[in-house]
């Protein structure tokens, strides 16, 4: 089993007590805001090493450690082989700070995207327009619809109802 299945296992256990589930995301959420802080006190120190050796910089376990790489992969410059990880596997926490901050807010984990940290990263302006950027990326735009007797918008010059409107 790789670790990344271990720690899906336990995180995501559908059997496990809710009570207790809700106190591991808790304490999780907790070690989580914890090496964030150390990465964004430090925004373009190039965080490199095995998943042991980042679980001990960190004072996290293992498994803590392969769910914090599992949650920061998509907000890496270049992304760790997750699926096949092992405690020897060589990995970096490069983060690109724009889409770690958007996935932040995607992720609705503002006890992160509102750490005192980002204020060093990104101006005022600078975080607020990533976070309607983000806000608004999740928004969808209906176009304006196509009545039958309206020229049909594939170029043809016939009404939609004679053409890609049958």
């Amino acid at each position: 089993m790789t670790l990344l299945e271990e720690w899906q296992g336990i995180a995501y256990n559908q059997n496990a007590d809710k009570n207790e589930l809700q106190k591991f995301w808790q304490n999780y959420f907790l070690l989580e805001k914890s090496v964030y802080e150390q990465l964004l006190s430090s925004p373009d120190e190039k965080v490199e090493g095995t998943v042991k050796e980042l679980a001990e910089r960190y004072k996290l376990s293992l498994m803590e450690m392969t769910g914090f790489l599992d949650g920061i992969n998509e907000s890496l410059i270049t992304g760790n082989p997750i699926e096949t990880m092992e405690e020897g596997t060589k990995v970096n926490l490069v983060y690109d700070k724009e889409k770690l901050f958007k996935n932040m807010i995607d992720a609705k984990a503002d006890w992160l995207y509102e750490l005192p940290m980002w204020d060093e990263i990104f101006d005022e302006a600078k975080k607020k327009k990533l976070y309607l950027e983000q806000k608004k990326s999740g928004t969808v735009v209906v176009g304006k619809k196509v009545g039958r007797n309206d020229l049909c918008p594939c170029g043809s010059g016939k009404k939609y109802k004679h053409c890609c409107g049958k």
